[in-house]
């Protein structure tokens, strides 16, 4: 077994780079002297970066990813009885954003990479369909091309949640780029990540903009005038701030996180079931899940030997009590989520680090 004395956690969010902490109290000097605490310049400048990045012709700030999903399902103009097709493997934000909305979720099933099952989607669609929700589980894309060819058969929209994928992309085009409205999430968790909340949208359609900007603060237009009710969703400029100074840095961020997901996919070759990267795919990681034999004994194992994971999620979204009585299906994200664990692959990982966690799978395993 290795003997890497630290612990190894599963997130270390501490901003310990002295050049970073730099370039951070910079910006929050820079939002204190103009004083545009909100909707400054910064947020301009990071929606431009965004929508760039993206392959969009707009993104609009918000305050969280859970606002961006709400918002962008406002667009739809959801009425009781309106179904959205959503994966059944997804943290909670997702379907109670449909609800919220005024839709009802419907619940497919999963693929082994953890995303939307197409064949489930399409199975799923009924004429009270009114999108498609899916989300890029982990930091890898979902089959877009396949569930773009179902929301065109049916001439529904598809909203794509890439609360875990910044930067991820599938066949050279970018997450966020393959649907009517891409939400995101950046809060402190995620790849791309804020001091605090922070959320985006991201669409190519200008009437679509125009109108995520007004749901972001009230329904108005030029701040005075209510033309339909909501409530204020703006993204801070600090955070716009601080999410530039972070872009700079993202690509050599994501370059690390793969180069770590490589270390674990050598180390751990047929000890457990590791995450695929197929032709075309450029997946991020979020997260990286393996799916594992007495999952639950494994991880008590790595947690006495100092490692902390996680389980993503131990509930699925359909089996939550507010969601009881859902149409769906969801027979193989009941098997394996009984299998997957998350192992810690943040971008601060050290190789010895790396090698601690796959020595001690490997040991849970008589290897």
């Amino acid at each position: 077994m290795s003997l890497f004395p630290a612990k190894v956690p599963f997130l270390d969010l501490r901003i310990q780079d002295p050049a970073e902490r730099r370039e951070m109290l910079e910006a929050l000097e820079g939002i204190m002297t103009h004083g545009r605490f909100v909707l400054g310049p910064e947020v301009a400048q990071f929606e431009a970066e965004v929508a760039r990045r993206c392959g969009r012709r707009f993104a609009v700030g918000v305050n969280s990813g859970t606002d961006a999903l709400l918002l962008g399902l406002r667009c739809l103009d959801l009425k009781p009885g309106d179904e959205v097709i959503t994966t059944s493997l997804t943290w909670l934000a997702t379907a109670s954003a449909v609800r919220v909305a005024g839709g009802t979720p419907v619940f497919a099933d999963i693929r082994e990479d953890l995303n939307i099952d197409p064949e489930s989607v399409a199975r799923l669609i009924s004429p009270r369909t009114k999108a498609i929700l899916p989300v890029h589980y982990t930091g890898k894309m979902c089959r877009m091309d396949e569930l773009g060819k179902i929301a065109q058969a049916h001439n529904i929209p598809v909203i794509e949640d890439c609360a875990q994928s910044f930067g991820a992309s599938l066949d050279g085009r970018p997450v966020g780029s393959l649907g009517l409205i891409g939400c995101f999430s950046m809060n402190p968790m995620k790849v791309l990540a804020a001091l605090g909340e922070a959320g985006v949208l991201v669409t190519d359609r200008e009437d679509l903009a125009a109108r995520l900007e007004r749901l972001r603060y009230h329904g108005t237009v030029n701040r005075e005038r209510c033309v339909e009710l909501s409530w204020n969703g703006r993204l801070d400029t600090l955070q716009a701030a601080f999410l530039l100074r972070r872009l700079q840095r993202f690509d050599a961020l994501i370059a690390r996180r793969r180069e770590i997901a490589a270390w674990y996919g050598k180390l751990l070759a047929g000890v457990v079931d590791l995450p695929v990267e197929r032709p075309g795919e450029r997946d991020v990681y979020y997260t990286y899940q393996i799916r594992a034999d007495r999952r639950d004994e494994l991880k008590a194992h790595l947690e006495s030997r100092g490692i902390e994971t996680k389980i993503q999620h131990p509930i699925l979204t359909p089996e939550q009590p507010v969601h009881a009585g859902a149409r769906g299906e969801w027979t193989r994200a009941a098997a394996l989520k009984t299998r997957i664990l998350c192992l810690p692959a943040h971008e601060k990982l050290e190789l010895g680090q790396v090698e601690h966690v796959a020595a001690c799978v490997r040991e849970f395993y008589g290897g």
